[in-house]
C-alpha cells in the first residue's frame, strides 16, 4: 500500500517533491496526484532519491499537465491533471480556456475523489497527504472527506487556525497550520513539512499494520469456519467482533447514556458515544448511513431544538434521518429538547435577551424551550420516526428529559414537556413506532438500561 500525494503540483511542485522525498525515505511507497489547472509548476527543487517512486497506478500515468519526466520541472504524478479533469468530467483544456476557478475547482476535486476512491477499493492506500491554501485546500478535503474514517487524512493547510468546519465536515481529517504560506522550502516550512511527512508516514505505518492483523483474522476465522455474528460492524478497519452500537450524549443526560453504555457492554456491544454538539450528531448520521452500527440509542435528540429554535449546536434538518432511511434498529427519546445552546451569555441574540436562561459554564449559556417551540420539536420528532422503514421504538420520560428538567430544576416546566410529548405521540400514532412510557425522568438507570434492553431485543430480531 502507499501514501497518496495529492494537491496542485503547478504551484506547488517543489513542497510536494521535498514531501515526497520525506515520505519515501521512511520506506513508504506513495503514489502522486496532480490537481493543478495553472499549467507547468515551479522547478523540482527535491528531485532526487525519491523521484518516480510513485508507481505508475492507472489511467493518465504519466500524461496531462502534473506528469513529468524525472527530473524535470515538479514532481512526477501518476495521475497527471488531465486524466484527474477526465475523472471529474471535463477536459484539462477546456478548464484552462473557460477561467472559471470555481468550476476548476470542483471539477478537478470531482476526479481527485474518484480516482482516490477507486485507489482505496484496490485496497492500495494507508494514507492520504495534502498541502494548500484555500483552493487546494478545498479540493484535498474533498478527496479525504469521501474516504472511510480510520484511513489517515493528513491537510497541511494554510486555513487550519480558522474555522475548520467547511474542510472536516463529518471526517477524521487531521489538520496541521503551515504556519507560513505554502510556497517554497524554508527555514519553518521545512520543519512543518518534515512533520508532516513523519506524521502521515507514522499513521501509514500503524494503518498497514492494522490491515494486516485484520486479514490474518478473517482468514483464521475462514479456515476455522465461522463468521462474524449477525448484525455485527465493525467498519472498514475490520477490528472486533462485537456490534456497533451508537449513541448520543449531553452533559444533562450523562448518566443516562453512561447507563445505558454499561448494559449495552454487558450484552456484548461495543458502543460508540457521540456528544450531541452539532458536529456530533452529523458524524453519528454519517457512519450510520456508511453502514457501521448494528443499532442506533439515540437518547439525546436536542440538537433539533437547537436547529428549530437558531441555536449554535444543530446538526442539520437531516439529524434522525439516517437509521429511519437505513433501517437500522433504534430507540430514541427527547433527551435535552428543553433547551437550546449559545455561546457565553453576552453572545445570546438580543431577541432572546427575555428569555429564562441559564449559565450552563462560562462558554455555554442554555435557553429553555417553550411549550410552542417542545410542541414542534415533538412534532418534527415523530414525523422522522414514523417514515422510518426499520424499527422504532420511542421512550417518553415523563418525569423530566434532562437533569436540569426534573421537578425543582432550573429547566422543570411540566406545560412544556406536555408539548412534547403530546405532540410527537400525535406524529407516530397509526405508524409502526413502538411507544413507551415513563414516569422517571431520563437519567433514573432503569429509564436507561429498559432502553438499552429493548435496543438489543430489537438488533436480534432483526439477526434472526
Amino acid at each position: 500500500m502507499a501514501v497518496l500525494l495529492l494537491g496542485t503540483f503547478d504551484t506547488k511542485g517543489a513542497e510536494y517533491a521535498h514531501v515526497r522525498d520525506l515520505v519515501t525515505a521512511t520506506g513508504q511507497e506513495v503514489v502522486l496526484l496532480d490537481a493543478g489547472v495553472l499549467g507547468a509548476p515551479p522547478p523540482d527543487a527535491g528531485a532526487g532519491p525519491g523521484t518516480g517512486t510513485g508507481t505508475q497506478a492507472g489511467p493518465g500515468a504519466g500524461t496531462g499537465a502534473g506528469a513529468r519526466a524525472g527530473g524535470g520541472p515538479g514532481p512526477e504524478a501518476d495521475f497527471g491533471a488531465a486524466a484527474v479533469a477526465e475523472a471529474g468530467g471535463a477536459r484539462l483544456e477546456e478548464l484552462r480556456g473557460a477561467g472559471d476557478r470555481g468550476r476548476a475547482l470542483e471539477v478537478m476535486a470531482a476526479g481527485a475523489a474518484a480516482i482516490a476512491k477507486d485507489l482505496h477499493a484496490q485496497g492500495r492506500l494507508s494514507g492520504v497527504l495534502a498541502l494548500g491554501g484555500s483552493g487546494g485546500s478545498s479540493i484535498a478535503a474533498a478527496v479525504m472527506r469521501v474516504l472511510p474514517v480510520g484511513l489517515p487524512k493528513l491537510l497541511v493547510s494554510t486555513m487550519a487556525s480558522g474555522d475548520v468546519s467547511a474542510y472536516v465536515g463529518q471526517s477524521d481529517v487531521t489538520l496541521m497550520y503551515s504556519v507560513v504560506d505554502v510556497a517554497g522550502i524554508n527555514s519553518i516550512s521545512r520543519q512543518i513539512l518534515g512533520n508532516a511527512a513523519a506524521a502521515i508516514s507514522a499513521m501509514a505505518t500503524a494503518y498497514d499494520t492494522r490491515a494486516a492483523g485484520a486479514s490474518r483474522g478473517a482468514r483464521a476465522s475462514s479456515d476455522a469456519g465461522t463468521s462474524r455474528d449477525a448484525g455485527a460492524a465493525a467498519g472498514p478497519s475490520g477490528e472486533g467482533e462485537r456490534p456497533l452500537v451508537a449513541a448520543t450524549m449531553f452533559g444533562v443526560t450523562t448518566p443516562a447514556v453512561d447507563a445505558a453504555r454499561a448494559r449495552l457492554e454487558e450484552l456484548g456491544y461495543e458502543v460508540l458515544v457521540f456528544h450531541a454538539t452539532g458536529s456530533g450528531g452529523r458524524a453519528m448520521e454519517a457512519l450510520v448511513a456508511s453502514g457501521y452500527f448494528a443499532g442506533v440509542l439515540d437518547l439525546t435528540t436536542t440538537e433539533l431544538a437547537d436547529e428549530l429554535v437558531g441555536g449554535v449546536l444543530s446538526a442539520g434538518p437531516d439529524r434522525l434521518t439516517a437509521a429511519g432511511a437505513a433501517g437500522v434498529p433504534q430507540v430514541v427519546s427527547l433527551g435535552a429538547v428543553d433547551m437550546v445552546n449559545f455561546g457565553p451569555m453576552d453572545t445570546v441574540p438580543e431577541r432572546f435577551a427575555r428569555r429564562h436562561l441559564l449559565v450552563h459554564n462560562p462558554t455555554v449559556t442554555l435557553m429553555r424551550t417553550t411549550p410552542a417551540e417542545n410542541a414542534e420539536i415533538g412534532r418534527t420528532i415523530g414525523a422522522k420516526l414514523a417514515a422510518a422503514t426499520g424499527p422504532v421504538t420511542l421512550f417518553l420520560p415523563r418525569g423530566g428529559v434532562s437533569a436540569v428538567d426534573v421537578e425543582g430544576g432550573p429547566f422543570h416546566d411540566p406545560e412544556a414537556d406536555a408539548a412534547c410529548f403530546d405532540a410527537v405521540l400525535r406524529a407516530v400514532a397509526g405508524s409502526a413506532v413502538e411507544v413507551v412510557e415513563s414516569q422517571d425522568d431520563i437519567n433514573r438507570p432503569g429509564f436507561a438500561v429498559a432502553a438499552a434492553d429493548r435496543l438489543h431485543e430489537l438488533i436480534q430480531k432483526g439477526a434472526a
